[in-house]
């Protein structure tokens, strides 16, 4: 896979090296553009992949404490949480997977003390935090 990128980079450039300046730079424009959304689509795919949840019940929730800099800086958003939850319903760990980095932190604390339904083994939920300016 790799010689073949090397092979279209190298003809590329063959290419390039026949354009006036103007075009040349049209020309890598539109290159780095496509290269950056190429990427970005890649990783978006292994982002879904790894978001996937039991829907286990919770029963008991502890409400985020919203950060005063949050306040000041009137900063809301949503922030998704993953967490490992042990077969008697408590949260073993956290990982944040998104949000806001003024607001991660509140939300794992949150989600770490919260208690989910019994079950026989340990999952892996995936939970959405809503913050809104107050």
């Amino acid at each position: 896979m790799s010689s073949v990128r090397c092979l279209v980079a190298e003809r590329w450039l063959i290419w390039c090296g026949s354009l006036g300046e103007n075009e040349m730079v049209r020309s890598v424009t539109l290159f780095l553009t496509v290269a950056i959304i190429l990427m970005a689509s890649l990783a978006g795919a292994q982002d879904n992949s790894a978001s996937a949840s039991s829907d286990r019940k919770v029963a008991t929730r502890v409400t985020p404490a919203y950060p005063e800099l949050a306040k000041k800086m009137h900063i809301h958003g949503v922030v998704r949480v993953e967490a490992i939850v042990r077969p008697n319903g408590s949260v073993k760990s956290t990982r944040v997977l998104g949000g806001n980095p003024v607001l991660v932190d509140a939300a794992a604390d949150a989600v770490a003390k919260w208690k989910f339904v019994a079950s026989q083994g340990e999952t892996t939920e995936v939970v959405q935090l809503i913050f809104n300016a107050e």
